[in-house]
């Protein structure tokens, strides 16, 4: 596996192109910094889950910051938990990332690895309460 990433990695810098990782280790880069940003694309759909649950979220005070790192994490409930939840039903069953427990279905939009630690996700009891969480990753400046 690490002989194919080597020679995938040396043939795109054959044709000009570099890679950012040989064996997990991420290259320095070339040249100072830039503030210019890369251009945007037009957001799928399934964005505005993402937009509603925050702004639902941030509009009822409901978040907070995951204790064992620099995580914010919104919770919505109610019609864009909803709107969520359903949203992720064909996602999650074609990652394999639903899952029955404490007596609710979970739908993650990522694999569940051993624990929700920095995963979106949304939930439902089946009988009309939803909940969703969407973390965002904002690094050191919430530290303090």
């Amino acid at each position: 596996m690490r002989l194919t990433s080597l020679t995938a990695c040396l043939a795109a810098s054959l044709s000009l192109t570099a890679c950012a990782s040989v064996g997990g280790a991420a290259q320095a880069p070339v040249g100072p910094p830039t503030v210019v940003a890369a251009p945007g694309v037009s957001a799928p759909p399934q964005a505005r889950l993402y937009a509603d649950c925050i702004a639902s979220a941030a509009a009822a005070g409901a978040y907070d910051k995951e204790a064992e790192a620099n995580l914010l994490r919104f919770t919505c409930t109610g019609a864009p938990a909803h709107a969520f939840y359903d949203g992720l039903a064909a996602w999650s069953a074609s990652i394999g990332s639903e899952t029955v427990a404490e007596g609710r279905v979970w739908r993650f939009t990522q694999p569940l690895v051993a624990n929700p630690f920095g995963l979106d996700y949304c939930s439902s009891d089946g009988a009309g309460d939803y909940r969703c969480v969407v973390v965002l990753n904002v690094g050191e400046f919430l530290a303090n």
